[in-house]
């Protein structure tokens, strides 16, 4: 497996960051897409994300990760039956990151008939697919707007209920498959379906660097890492550690942070304020700002909170104006400034 690029690195994309910590803090919050030119460091992100979770608990040899501590309507059928048995044996392992490639099929993805067994053995055995794998986790899918359709219905079924159900092939199987999607891709090459949008919490848009120093500093780092990736880790293993650190403790304080009436109230009026539709925008907004809060080591979640996160929460969320040419990012935040007076 290839080593990957300290996520304490990277630099001159502190909004995607930013993100990806907060989506990392509370998962109910819908995931990250990143959308933006080519080159900018969205995959390199993205993937740093994998080593720097901590780890988690799950159930020894358990196919879909499940978590010993769930009740049982979170638990797969053989974890349900093992049970029932007595205590469920636990272990640590790394939160998955699992990719989606764009060609991959349907029963890659969602699992199939097992075809091994079944010609071997004359057994009807499950393969489980790739949500099978990120149970728990994040799937990545880079280039998310060149989705086949039909793997985008098939992720939009389980990303709603939380669980995939397979039946095909004379197999009725249900497992549980809760994870956080995180895409990236280029406007260029297409727009994403709405409703797929929809389903991604935050989302950040990327640019090139247009400064020198900032540019200069990333080809530095990169250059350094691919010369002797193994010290550059080492170099940032430290840093790294920290952001790991803040994210545990993130966790722990979440259930804590309090969310006042009048942030609630300023949550409504900005969204009113933009016109989004329905209320997914306002239970994101809040989610993100206090996970941002939990992350910042407060505990209630205030105005400065709620602008910070308002554009990667808000940005996807909105109506076409015809006659408001401005882009997205620039219509939260000048709402943002009418509305908080500054």
């Amino acid at each position: 497996m290839p080593l990957a690029f300290p996520f304490s690195a990277i630099v001159a994309q502190e909004e995607m960051k930013l993100a990806i910590l907060i989506a990392a803090t509370d998962q109910s919050i819908g995931g990250v897409l990143a959308f933006g030119d080519r080159g900018t460091g969205k995959s390199t992100a993205i993937r740093a994300l994998a080593a720097l979770l901590p780890a988690m608990r799950v159930v020894d040899r358990c196919t879909y990760n499940c978590d010993p501590d769930a009740p049982d309507s979170g638990l797969c059928e053989q974890c349900r039956e093992r049970k029932a048995s007595g205590p469920l044996k636990a272990r640590k392992a790394q939160v998955p990151v699992v990719d989606l490639p764009l060609g991959a099929t349907e029963d890659r993805v969602i699992g199939a008939l097992d075809l091994e067994k079944a010609l071997t053995r004359g057994e009807k055995a499950f393969e489980p697919g790739l949500l099978a794998r990120a149970h728990r986790g994040f799937l990545y899918i880079d280039e998310v707007n060149l989705l086949e359709d039909h793997l985008v219905d098939s992720l939009l079924d389980v990303a709603a209920s939380g669980e995939n159900v397979v039946e095909r092939e004379g197999l009725s199987v249900r497992h549980p498959a809760k994870f956080v999607l995180v895409g990236s891709g280029n406007p260029e090459e297409g727009e994403l379906r709405p409703q797929l949008l929809d389903r991604f919490g935050l989302s950040v848009e990327i640019s090139t660097p247009q400064d020198l120093k900032s540019r200069v500093q990333v080809v530095r780092l990169r250059d350094d890492f691919e010369r002797d990736p193994q010290a550059f880790i080492d170099k940032y293993k430290r840093k790294d550690g920290k952001v790991r650190r803040q994210i545990l403790n993130a966790k722990e304080r979440l259930p804590n942070v309090e969310v006042p009436d009048a942030a609630l109230e300023r949550a409504s009026e900005l969204c009113m304020k933009l016109g989004t539709d329905g209320l997914r925008g306002e239970l994101t907004l809040i989610r993100a700002a206090r996970a941002f809060a939990a992350l910042e080591g407060d505990e209630s979640v205030t105005d400065e909170h709620l602008k910070r996160v308002a554009p990667p929460a808000l940005r996807h969320r909105l109506r076409r104006n015809v006659l408001d040419d401005a882009g997205s990012t620039t219509r939260v935040e000048r709402a943002i400034e009418e509305l908080f007076g500054e």
